[in-house]
């Protein structure tokens, strides 16, 4: 039996207000996991700080 099948059969056994929270969490657990691949580009913060934090940048950013 697939993982899908048995969720499927664990979710008939269910009041529809926990299918509810079932499909609540699972929206959950995918947009966590959508936001932990945005966390990347924080990484390359540290990276690109050396060309960030400058005169010449803080000079262009300066009228904003």
């Amino acid at each position: 039996m697939s993982t899908q099948e048995m969720i499927e059969k664990e979710l008939q056994e269910l009041p529809e207000a926990m299918r509810r929270e079932v499909y609540d969490f699972a929206r959950f657990l995918r947009l966590k996991k959508e936001e932990d691949a945005f966390d990347g580009l924080l990484l390359s913060e540290s990276a690109l700080r050396k060309e960030w934090n400058t005169p010449e940048e803080d000079a262009a950013w300066a009228n904003l």
